[in-house]
């Protein structure tokens, strides 16, 4: 696979993950903490979604 779309495919994944995230966020039931861990995403961009909302 070229280095494009590869860089694309990640792109749409680590969107796909935020928007999961940001559903466990409006849950209000996990830590941050287990949501960065299950979303696959580092706890400071959780944080920042958080604050987003």
């Amino acid at each position: 696979m070229c280095k494009s779309m590869e860089d694309m495919r990640n792109q749409t994944l680590k969107e796909g993950m935020i928007a999961v995230a940001k559903r466990m966020l409006s849950g209000g039931d996990l830590t941050l903490e287990k949501i960065a861990e299950y979303a696959g995403l580092p706890l400071e961009e959780v944080e920042k979604l958080q604050a987003s909302l």
